[in-house]
């Protein structure tokens, strides 16, 4: 037992020193390809963290992106854990912010006590609903849920779009809107954190989230089933476990999750939900969670990280002129530095092998 858990702590530890290395190396990079562009990186990374934390403004967007990130990320962490990939997020996301939005805006001139809750409700049990389709087709038919989750991204989408465009039937008939629903009422909008911020009071539902997320994992049982589950369905079911149940409660608690950020895009500050609510904020959440391994801790960390690079080097091209494409490539070299991890410690643990293989044999044969 003791060996194990000294195994465990030493793969930790490597995998934190390879993800330490492969943002610094990506850090150095982007630096070279400044330098090459003419640009000083002293200055550019400057930039960056001055437009990530510069204002309480700026810092209050630095932080909306990272909740977002971190939501997304473990809607993907949750549903990982039971071993089912919902890629589907972003369909999700739509319905959710949809369902949430025409809720707000039917029930206009209800108490917010009684129309927030249920938009609350709505936008839930639209991103629980998608994500139970591929979740059963899973389970029952062993449909793979990486295709049809997929699938059901473009359908979710593009209805969504055709609902809320200049022709759809909820449109809205606001002068200087060409695509969008009505706007949620003004009494129904979570409040503004830091002014002039896309920060608002969805904060603290975001943490409540993010907290229930990490003890469900981490801290009982119902974390440790749905982890059984996800490493060996075969081990599971034999065990007495309702794998079944598991795998398609993880997949529609990741809908949830992704159905109430797309509430809290809307009632946050877009105001009403629109074609555009969402620039693939799912798939950057679900990198963050493969780069972190799946680790609710590990994805608030992460998402803090990046939304951090995101916020700051748009700011940066704004400034000096650097262009916001940097943050890309940074992302992307992470991307590819973590995904090679395994081959690379492997690669160096093998080497190391030989390395004291050889000095052995020298010693035995001085000997």
């Amino acid at each position: 037992m003791i060996t194990k858990i000294k195994e465990t702590l030493l793969e930790k530890k490597s995998y934190l020193i390879s993800l330490f290395l492969s943002v610094f190396a990506a850090l150095l990079i982007g630096a070279v390809l400044m330098i090459v562009t003419g640009y000083n990186p002293i200055e550019g990374y400057a930039a960056m963290l001055k437009g990530a934390f510069g204002s309480s403004r700026v810092f209050g967007n630095t932080m909306a992106k990272m909740l977002t990130l971190c939501l997304t990320g473990l809607a993907m962490a949750v549903g990982s854990q039971a071993g089912m990939f919902n890629v589907g997020g972003e369909g999700q996301l739509f319905l959710g912010g949809l369902a949430a939005t025409m809720t707000a805006v039917y029930l206009q001139g209800v108490s917010p006590f009684i129309a927030v809750p249920l938009a609350f409700i709505s936008a839930a049990v639209a991103g629980g609903i998608y994500a139970w389709i591929p979740a059963v087709l899973k389970v029952k038919l062993n449909v793979s849920e990486v295709i049809t989750t997929i699938m059901l991204n473009s359908v979710a989408i593009y209805l969504c779009t055709y609902l809320t465009n200049s022709s759809g039937p909820l449109r809205t008939h606001d002068r200087g809107v060409m695509a969008g629903t009505d706007a949620v009422p003004k009494d129904f909008m979570f409040e503004q954190v830091i002014a002039r911020s896309n920060l608002s009071t969805a904060i603290v539902y975001s943490a409540v989230i993010a907290f229930l997320c990490w003890y469900v994992m981490k801290k009982t049982s119902v974390g440790l089933e749905m982890k059984i589950t996800g490493e060996n369905e075969r081990f599971a079911f034999f065990s007495g476990l309702s794998k079944d149940k598991i795998m398609i409660g993880a997949m529609v608690a990741s809908g949830v999750i992704c159905g109430l950020v797309g509430m809290f895009e809307v009632f946050g500050y877009q105001q009403r939900f629109l074609p555009s609510i969402s620039n693939e904020f799912y798939f950057d959440g679900m990198l963050v969670a493969m780069i972190m391994n799946y680790s609710p801790l590990g994805i608030i960390l992460m998402s803090f990280f990046f939304a951090v690079i995101d916020i700051g080097a748009n700011a940066m091209e704004l400034s000096i002129g650097i262009s916001g494409e940097l943050s890309e490539i940074i992302f992307s070299i992470i991307i590819f530095l973590m995904a090679a991890e395994g081959g690379i410690s492997k690669a160096i643990q093998e080497r190391q092998t030989r390395r004291k293989v050889r000095a052995r044999l020298r010693e035995e044969a001085r000997q």
